[in-house]
Order: C-alpha cells, then sequence, then structure tokens
C-alpha cells in the first residue's frame, strides 16, 4: 500500500476524533460558563447585558445560564444523529450573545478583566470561532455541505 500524502497521514479516525474532542471541550466550557451565570459571576454577567434590552439584567443573566447548561449537556450527550442539530442552535445562541458583547464595548463596561477597549474589542474577534467550533466540532457544516446539490 502506498504512503499517504503529507496532507492525509492522520486518516478520517485522526478528523473524527478531534471533532469529538472539540464538541466534548465545548460542551464542557458552556457547562462551566452555565454555572457561572447562576453563581460566582453572576455579577459579572449582568454587566454584559445591553441597557436597551426590555428584560430586567438578572433574568437574562439567569435565563442565558440554564440554555448555557442546557446546550453544554446536549454537546456532550447528544446522539450522533442530532449532533448537527445541536451544532446549530449552539451557533445560533453564539450570535444571539454578541449584542451583549457588542454593547460591553460601546458601553466600555468593564467585566471579567475586560477593562480595555482593545480587550473588549479583541474578545469580539472570537464570537465567530465560537459559532465555526459549534458547526465543525458536530459535523453541522459537513452535513449542511453534504445535503447541497
Amino acid at each position: 500500500m502506498p504512503p499517504r500524502p503529507a496532507h492525509d497521514r492522520h486518516g478520517p479516525g485522526h478528523h473524527r476524533a478531534a471533532r469529538v474532542v472539540g464538541r466534548l471541550l465545548l460542551g464542557a466550557l458552556l457547562l462551566v460558563a452555565g454555572t457561572a451565570h447562576l453563581g460566582p459571576a453572576r455579577q459579572e454577567f449582568r454587566a454584559q447585558v445591553p441597557g436597551w434590552l426590555p428584560l430586567a439584567p438578572d433574568l437574562v443573566v439567569v435565563a442565558s445560564g440554564v440554555v448555557e447548561l442546557v446546550l453544554g449537556a446536549a454537546l456532550v450527550l447528544a446522539p450522533g444523529r442530532v449532533r448537527p442539530l445541536v451544532g446549530w442552535v449552539v451557533a445560533a445562541f453564539f450570535v444571539a450573545v454578541l449584542p451583549g458583547n457588542v454593547s460591553q464595548l460601546l458601553t466600555r463596561t468593564d467585566a471579567f478583566g475586560l477593562d480595555s477597549d482593545t480587550s473588549r474589542a479583541v474578545r469580539l474577534l472570537f464570537q465567530p470561532l465560537l459559532v465555526a467550533w459549534a458547526l465543525w466540532s458536530t459535523g453541522a457544516w459537513r452535513a449542511w455541505r453534504s445535503r447541497r446539490p
């Protein structure tokens, strides 16, 4: 059997394992963040709720924490056939919380050690990476591409 090309030395099993690790890690991060929303970092999360949102900041923090716990558990526990759907829902969640991060930058609100415009702006750059991580690690992007004509 000829050797694999350099770009394919690890084979499809390697990529699958990387996605599994990525999915489990993202799930764990969401579980930790959700727990923090409900406890130790609750005040910090309130600082990210945009002032224009017509809901009580504490309600938003608690509700988003519960959603993060559910999404984190879904990433860890969902069977393979529904993982792409979970990936799209997690990606949509990351898009939905983006206004809070933008608001924190525009209002120059300090929270989570983000105490400069630069640090708050850099954080915004990570939001698309979280969306991509959710889509890649759950196979959502691959499943969508495979359905296209």
